[in-house]
């Protein structure tokens, strides 16, 4: 979604190094790849050397963005440059988490089709194999509703961003209803891993479920341990989505 951006006069955070902005180019290429994002959704990582800042690509469709694309703002989601392009309009999901979250340093915002259904229904999404062992703490659903009442559903502004956080808490990723998804995590590798794996996780639920019967889910338990194990693993995976969405 685009919308033209309120310019802002906050201060650089200072240069990046051309490898991290490789990485978010990457991010966003991997999840369009990947089924994740297609035209919509985006991808940002904290400064990091300023975590009063972020960066994030031009309102541009996922699979398209370059290193050029990439602009910085602050975490009221102001352009640092008073100059810059058009800018998503619900980059406030982005500033109001890092607000919220200083742990984090990446968030993905995706419309996740397997994962949309979890966000309308009563069934919870719900670890069902060992690589989302992350989804372990539990899926919340943002219901935008209680937030602003009746909306076009996009988070347009700091206020609906701050509600998504709160609805977030501490966990990995939120559910928006009749929207999609929101995930988060210490780095951008590991923010892509946790999108991929939330989207695979819903479509294989969803077919566990449709097979009829009980469904045996991860334990609270096995999803630490698993999450742990995997924490070590996530090069493997970043190396080959990355070589082969930038061709390198």
């Amino acid at each position: 979604m685009n919308a033209n951006v309120k310019k802002g006069a906050a201060a650089s955070g200072g240069p990046v190094d051309p490898a991290l902005i490789d990485d978010l180019v990457a991010a966003s290429r991997i999840l369009a790849i990947q089924g994740v994002l297609d035209a919509y959704g985006h991808v940002s990582m904290r400064h990091p050397a300023n975590p009063g800042r972020y960066l994030m690509s031009r309102s541009l469709a996922p699979e398209l963005v370059t290193a050029s694309d990439i602009l910085e703002y602050d975490l009221d989601s102001n352009p640092v440059d008073p100059h810059a392009p058009l800018a998503f309009l619900e980059r406030f999901i982005h500033g109001e988490i890092y607000k919220a979250r200083p742990e984090v340093n990446a968030v993905v915002h995706s419309h996740s089709p397997s994962v949309v259904p979890f966000g309308v229904s009563s069934v919870p999404l719900r670890p069902i194999y060992h690589m989302s062992s992350f989804l372990h703490p539990g899926v919340p659903v943002f219901e935008i509703r209680e937030a602003a009442g009746m909306t076009d559903l996009l988070v347009r502004n700091p206020e609906l961003g701050a509600a998504l956080a709160r609805s977030l808490g501490e966990r990995p990723v939120a559910l928006m209803r009749g929207h999609g998804n929101v995930v988060v995590a210490k780095s951008v590798p590991l923010a892509v891993f946790r999108a991929i794996y939330t989207e695979v996780n819903a479509r294989l639920q969803t077919q566990a479920i449709g097979l009829g019967g009980s469904v045996t889910y991860l334990a609270p338990e096995e999803g630490r341990k698993s999450e742990a194990t995997n924490a070590g693993t996530i090069a493997r995976p970043w190396e080959l989505w990355k070589r082969r969405a930038l061709g390198t």
